[in-house]
């Protein structure tokens, strides 16, 4: 039997506990990363939603950002919200820039304020049809570059994308008990094995 992959979900601030949750319905071990010690041995990284401003500040705080640079060029890493921001090339009124490994410009809070917040279907054709979008204080994908796929859309407006083993989502997956697009970026995107008992898992809808 082999051993059950090791996913790094990024704790610093933000909406961390329910990607855990999601992680762990498909039977992988799911942990909290604050520290750069805390990546040893992951397979793949989640990038949660959150205040993107207050997680830049404690990425260097916590002297995490040299690791989380390295990690993202070199291991799969799914970022949803915040997350997109955080590994975008561009982004506007950071403290410090992006970790610049998804070739997009985003603009933070684009769909407006928290009373904003609001869900709509989206397209997602790697999952082969509709995917129920959460979007709360979400960023806007001003531009993507050519070598981006984008892999969700909501009406003709990109909401998600991926480079090579980053994906990088504008919406919440983890607030709906759909699992899909958490198990399409540990199969399909990090090509990581999960437990026969848990592959088929899913929840199904939001």
């Amino acid at each position: 039997m082999g051993r059950v992959p090791r996913i790094g979900v990024l704790g610093l601030q933000g909406d961390f506990a329910c990607h855990r949750a999601s992680l762990e319905a498909l039977g992988v071990e799911a942990i909290r990363v604050v520290l750069p010690e805390d990546l040893a041995d992951c397979d793949a990284l989640v990038m949660p939603g959150g205040e993107s401003t207050t997680m830049t500040r404690l990425m260097e705080r916590n002297g995490l950002r040299p690791a989380l640079e390295r990690f993202v060029r070199e291991k799969p890493v799914l970022g949803t919200c915040a997350g997109v921001i955080l590994l975008s090339k561009r982004a506007d009124h950071l403290p410090s820039p992006p970790l610049g490994v998804l070739d997009v410009t985003t603009e933070r809070n684009a769909y407006g304020r928290q009373i904003d917040s609001f869900s709509a279907e989206v397209m997602v054709p790697p999952l082969g049809g509709p995917f129920h979008g959460v979007f709360i204080r979400a960023p806007r994908l001003r531009e993507v570059g050519a070598g981006v796929e984008v892999i969700a859309w909501r009406g003709e407006e990109p909401v998600g994308v991926r480079q090579g083993r980053c994906v990088g989502i504008c919406f919440h997956p983890e607030l709906t008990s759909d699992l899909r697009l958490h198990r399409w970026v540990l199969t399909e995107v990090a090509g990581l094995s999960l437990a026969a008992a848990t592959a088929g898992a899913n929840v199904g809808g939001a």
